[in-house]
């Protein structure tokens, strides 16, 4: 069996008040879980951007990593560049969470509601039931999110 690795590091500084204050106001906004949920966003786009980063002297792959990105709903194609990339925040990975593409399709009042109806085994992506709170949704994909009714299970 292969060995999991943390998907996020922690800040080096664990004390410092604006980082805490900012932390508090996106768990409430978002209806996270933990802080840990919000260090996973912020090494996923630190990956994105050093990715970016070493694709400047590679403007060949560049095409595919934009093209990846534009699937991912973090760039629009009219944007591509890396100084695009480069100024993505976790916000932007933070608002194509499936958790947050319920609350904005209406199926639910609240992010702590939508949060409860994905565990709950009651929003299907296609035909898959997604029981993770944190799927990121593909631009593809957002068309495809409903509500699984009481009655029709």
């Amino acid at each position: 069996m292969k060995k999991q690795h943390k998907t996020y590091t922690r800040p080096k500084n664990l004390f410092d008040t604006n980082r805490i204050q900012s932390d508090k106001e996106l768990l409430k906004k978002y209806g996270l879980r933990s802080k840990s949920e919000i260090w996973k966003a912020e090494s996923r786009i630190k990956r994105i951007r050093t990715q970016a980063k070493s694709l400047i002297i590679h403007p060949e792959k560049q095409k595919i990593f934009f093209e990846k990105l534009e699937k991912m709903g973090l760039i629009k194609a009219s944007e591509s560049s890396i100084d695009t990339v480069l100024s993505l925040t976790k916000e932007n990975l933070l608002n194509r969470r499936l958790q947050t593409i319920v609350l904005k399709l209406g199926l639910a009042k609240t992010m702590n509601e939508s949060r409860q109806l994905i565990t709950h085994r009651k929003i299907k992506l296609g035909e898959t039931l997604i029981t993770i709170p944190s799927y990121t949704v593909d631009i593809d994909e957002e068309g495809n999110i409903s509500k699984i009714d009481a009655v029709s299970q």
